[in-house]
């Protein structure tokens, strides 16, 4: 499907130059007599490289539509991150560039999406909530709670949360996965 300018919109990915490319920033402007522009910063989604580029009214894009897939993230090794779709069971891997800030959220046996651009793997996505265990939890200490009732503690994949001081050690927790924030006890 062909979309306009005026079509795209935060999170659209299009077809450029052969890539993929995710929309992560637009502005239109006006710019007098000269019409208007639509000013972008596209994210390349198989090399990561990001490119500010600039379009014209009558400019034609194609839509990509990405495959969803289920599957599991198996294990680390170095600066690779082991996934194994879950129907055909083939193995694929990410390397640290590529997964960035998604490590703190990642253990194994964990369940996500993955989006494939001409069927290689490409994007993760992660569920909304993920259950992770409290590895590190400092006691609450009576009557520390002027400001507010939390502590900092740390998860089984090092990833470090504001929660309230009824958390201990052993505790499965819930963490919102988009705001790294801590949710709930499981």
């Amino acid at each position: 499907m062909m979309l306009s300018i005026n079509d795209l919109k935060l999170g659209t990915i299009i077809k450029l130059e052969g890539s993929p490319y995710m929309v992560q920033r637009l502005q239109h402007v006006k710019m007098g007599r000269g019409g208007a522009i639509l000013r972008t910063k596209l994210k390349n989604l198989i090399t990561g490289n990001v490119l500010e580029k600039n379009f014209k009214g009558g400019d034609k894009f194609e839509e990509v539509i990405l495959e969803k897939s289920k599957a599991n993230f198996l294990y680390k090794e170095g600066k690779n991150f082991y996934f194994m779709m879950s129907e055909t069971f083939e193995q694929f891997f990410f390397d640290e560039q590529k997964i960035g800030h998604l490590e703190k959220f990642l253990k194994e046996g964990l369940e996500i999406d993955i989006l494939k651009f001409d069927g290689l793997p490409q994007i993760i996505e992660l569920p909304k909530k993920i259950k992770l265990r409290v590895k590190a939890a400092p006691p609450g200490i009576r009557g520390d709670t002027s400001q507010s009732p939390t502590k900092s503690i740390t998860l089984e994949t090092e990833l470090v949360v504001n929660a309230p001081l009824f958390i201990k050690e052993g505790d499965i927790v819930i963490i919102n996965t988009e705001t790294g924030e801590y949710v709930e006890r499981a």
